[in-house]
């Protein structure tokens, strides 16, 4: 009678549940794990890895960069008549004859290809309404041509048809134009074709959009295009259209594939149409040649040769206090990770 009274309040009772996880070494991070001891032969060897590997890529870098020869002629101001020169917007919303001759020296062989650039100043490209202010559905495919909800104030026409391409963006591209001569008066060849990226042109721009109803309006604010030729031909679009990150960019506008001797005189005759009067911009003309690297940047081997010179500096200063006032290193196997855990 005594175990049958017993039972029930044995089942009664409640359960005692513990919150502590079982126990596995993967919970408790004791796994074998890399977990080296920075002694001071380990921090002095690394700086000096870092040194012997940044140097020589900075100094490589810096010689591709001396090696590239660029020509930059600044004309938004030279361009301007003396007697406008008070007032360009005037002047460059006028229709006055625009064009502008300018002579440039070569200081150095460059070997073809020469690309050409055009390069603003002080124009924000990267602005959250302007970089908005363009529809990629209707550059890509003839169907969406309506699609112009992103596009304003540049979406339609007074009488409500769609424009193509719309927006702000493709509205304000860049003008200007180059021709450009040897002393002799022998013409120099300048391509368009391949000046943008390929992905652009195959995946972002339709072969079959057409431009339609662009710079129809009473304010015009840039380049015209050729309503017979698909977007995705229109090299100069494709790359006005790639939107640059910072006020000061440079865009290709072709490529010059003959080779220049040293002291050669190139002609350049500019038709002088883009508006950066109103905004305190500035236009350059840049020539230049390629190296692996790039073009000119002497950055990219100045953070290099920084970066193992610090390094370096760091290395002996730390291996002279090692050596001067040496400290002593305490032992290794009382480190947590080198004791088993207790308990377990």
């Amino acid at each position: 009678m005594n175990s049958t009274s017993a039972e029930p309040l044995e089942s009664s009772s409640p359960r005692r549940n513990s919150k502590r996880p079982k126990y596995s070494r993967f919970t408790q991070q004791e796994l074998p794990a890399c977990k080296p001891i920075l002694t001071p032969r380990w921090v002095i060897s690394a700086f000096m890895l870092v040194t012997i590997v940044f140097v020589p890529i900075g100094v490589v870098s810096l010689y591709a960069s001396r090696d590239v020869v660029e020509i930059v002629n600044r004309y938004d101001d030279s361009c301007a008549p003396s007697g406008s020169r008070s007032d360009k917007v005037r002047f460059i919303q006028s229709p006055a004859d625009k064009t502008c001759n300018r002579t440039l020296s070569v200081p150095k062989y460059m070997k073809q290809p020469i690309y050409v650039y055009y390069q603003l100043d002080n124009f924000y490209q990267n602005h959250r309404r302007y970089v908005k202010s363009r529809s990629d559905k209707q550059l890509r495919n003839r169907n969406d041509e309506d699609d112009t909800s992103t596009c304003k104030p540049e979406d339609t026409t007074e009488n409500g048809t769609a424009i193509v391409p719309c927006g702000l963006v493709a509205w304000s591209m860049f003008n200007d134009t180059y021709s450009f001569s040897m002393n002799n008066n022998v013409q120099l060849p300048l391509t368009k074709r391949g000046i943008s990226w390929k992905s652009d042109r195959d995946r972002k721009f339709g072969k079959d959009v057409f431009p339609k109803n662009f710079q129809n309006g009473k304010l015009i604010g840039g380049a015209h295009l050729n309503e017979s030729i698909p977007l995705s031909e229109q090299e100069d679009l494709i790359v006005w259209m790639r939107t640059a990150a910072l006020p000061t960019f440079r865009k290709l506008y072709g490529k010059i594939e003959v080779d220049l001797q040293k002291g050669d005189t190139i002609n350049v005759v500019i038709q002088n149409y883009y508006n950066t009067y109103s905004f305190n911009g500035k236009k350059k003309l840049v020539l230049s040649t390629a190296s692996w690297l790039g073009g000119k940047n002497n950055f990219i081997g100045i953070a290099y040769l920084a970066v193992g010179g610090l390094c370096f500096v760091l290395a002996m200063t730390f291996t002279i206090i090692y050596l001067v006032k040496p400290r002593r290193l305490g032992d290794p196997t009382y480190l947590s990770w080198n004791r088993s855990p207790g308990g377990h």
